[in-house]
């Protein structure tokens, strides 16, 4: 039970030190550093995807998939998908059973089951801090894209595209919250990410994937 609570209160103190990192990161650090990167970003996006500013649409999408593709990847490198979804059925499971015991009145089952919530609650940690643990590299990565794609596409002598509905729609126009052109960005990442996810997840559960990781990495017993 002890080593158990030693464990809770190491990883809560790694997620807190984590959390504090990445907020460091996203108020003070990038702010200055993010447009300095996002024009050192431009030397290499914009011979790549920015076709001389001619299709600032097809540019805005592809650079949302080199983003989504890379942030995907690096996550489902870190996340063990088979162990998250084996904690998650199993903290479903726990949870079922305490309401049953807490409506049945059983006292001696409530004190076992909250003998366990410990260990719940760790490998419920455990498998949340593997899909975090990308963020700070996906930050310094995604957040110059961000000022690169607004550098460029207010550098650019058209910036506005037709929709079946309606015609001359400005990339700058603010829908809302945010501008036409981030909307774009954050509805096409959104849908693509889903889809690349899950299929990286698929395949991380599949048994071809964990006989080749088997393959390409030898057991050291």
């Amino acid at each position: 039970m002890k080593k158990t609570m030693d464990n809770n209160a190491a990883q809560g103190s790694s997620m807190f030190l984590f959390l504090m990192l990445f907020m460091v990161l996203i108020l003070f650090v990038m702010p200055t550093l993010g447009p300095i990167l996002g024009v050192y970003f431009g030397y290499a996006f914009e011979p790549l995807i920015g076709f001389n500013g001619q299709y600032p649409i097809l540019t805005l999408l592809l650079a949302g998939f080199i983003v989504v593709l890379f942030s995907s990847l690096l996550t489902n490198f870190f996340t063990k998908w088979k162990k998250m979804g084996e904690t998650q059925e199993m903290a479903k499971a726990f949870q079922k059973e305490l309401a049953e015991a807490r409506k049945s009145g059983n006292t001696n089952r409530i004190s076992k089951l909250m003998k366990m919530q410990p260990e719940i609650m760790q490998r419920q940690m455990e498998g949340s801090g593997g899909m975090m643990k990308p963020m700070l590299f996906l930050v310094v990565f995604i957040f110059p894209i961000f000022m690169w794609l607004r550098l460029f596409l207010g550098s650019l002598p058209h910036y506005y595209f037709t929709v079946p509905w309606a015609s001359n729609v400005s990339l700058f126009n603010s829908q809302i919250l945010f501008q036409t052109w981030l909307w774009l960005y954050l509805v096409f990442t959104f849908v693509l990410g889903q889809i690349i996810r899950q299929a990286l997840k698929w395949v991380s559960w599949s048994d071809w994937w964990i006989n080749t990781k088997k393959r390409l990495i030898p057991s050291r017993s």
